[in-house]
């Protein structure tokens, strides 16, 4: 069974094609308009998407080497998302589904990361904790198997992701925010300033990152009043650090509640490397199974999305031609 998918959701025009056993092709255009306004602005990013979505659909059978008479369906990205963004690959997916006549299935991004280490083929053990942490989102969920979840814990306030991003704009370190901290933070001293953990000993599994951040902004205002040195690698450090302790105790909590042995790590923030190292520390002392995407599958992809699409078409799942997107989609809970 060949699926392609589509994902048009933000900044990322993404077309792959997976069959059971892997990823045919998966081709990524990240779009660079937005690093100049310290942000995705939206109309940009559609304009984008329709300048960029045939050639890339065209570039994703050329490395497969299918045509389209070899698919047995479609899968795409109805939200969350920008509104004009996932309009774009909605209505590319539908009329290539009935000019095909083949059956196609509107697929919420966030199982789209939940799902990504499937479509790598990778041998997960199920019940399992995802910790899903993006610009827009940081939700921990526990997988009774693909296709059922449940919402245990969110964000309060700023996604790590975003967190991210507004404390790289604080230091003057551009958009996107996350590669630009980890980079500094890799000289830096992730001991040298003491930045809050917030909601680390509450009894749930919500976080909180406001606070994080806007302590990065008054510790810089006061170095600048006061003349002092801003040592950038041990703020990225430190800030880093005090991200990843947050995710890394409540992950690791949410394992033991749940008696889980899996912990699957996935989203764009996913691809910094010492969040990625921290989990494999912490995996490893409980003797638990750690699973993260590699790199190219944790940002925006079309191969997570063709993964769920495969999934829920071999259960007989499909949408219709009336799918609308929905911009402010949440994952349901779904047992």
């Amino acid at each position: 069974m060949i699926i392609l998918g589509i994902e048009t959701s933000c900044d990322e025009t993404s077309v792959a094609l997976v069959n059971d056993l892997k990823i045919i092709s998966n081709i990524i255009s990240t779009q660079k308009i937005h690093e100049q306004y310290g942000g995705v602005v939206p109309e940009f990013a559609s304009r984008a998407h329709m300048t960029q979505l045939l050639p890339i659909v065209r570039e994703a059978f050329r490395e497969a080497q299918l045509t389209f008479k070899d698919i047995d369906g479609l899968a795409v990205t109805c939200g969350p998302g920008l509104a004009g963004s996932l309009l774009v690959g909605m209505c590319f997916c539908k009329g290539l589904a009935a000019s095909l006549k083949k059956p196609f299935i509107g697929i919420n991004h966030i199982e789209g990361h939940i799902l990504a280490v499937n479509a790598q083929g990778l041998p997960v053990e199920y019940p399992a904790i995802c910790l899903v942490v993006s610009g827009g989102h940081t939700l921990l969920i526990y997988i009774k198997e693909p296709t059922k979840y449940k919402i245990i814990g969110r964000t309060i306030d700023d996604a790590a992701g975003e967190a991210f991003d507004k404390t790289a704009k604080i230091l003057g370190l551009g958009y996107p925010g996350g590669p630009a901290i980890e980079k500094n933070a890799k000289t830096g001293n992730e001991k040298a300033i003491a930045f809050p953990r917030a909601l680390m000993d509450n009894d749930n599994f919500n976080f909180s990152f406001s606070g994080l951040k806007t302590s990065v902004l008054y510790y810089v205002e006061s170095l600048k009043k006061n003349n002092r040195e801003i040592v950038i690698p041990d703020i990225c450090a430190s800030f880093q650090k005090a991200v990843s302790d947050v995710l890394v105790e409540k992950s690791i909590r949410a394992l033991q509640e749940f008696k889980c042995n899996t912990l699957i790590l996935a989203g764009g923030v996913a691809r910094n490397s010492t969040l990625r190292e921290c989990f494999e520390k912490q995996c490893e002392k409980y003797q638990k199974n750690f699973f993260v995407p590699a790199p190219e599958l944790c940002t925006d992809n079309a191969a997570m999305i063709a993964k769920a699409g495969h999934i829920r078409l071999q259960k007989g799942e499909y949408s219709d031609f009336s799918l609308d997107v929905v911009p402010n989609l949440s994952l349901s809970d779904s047992f």
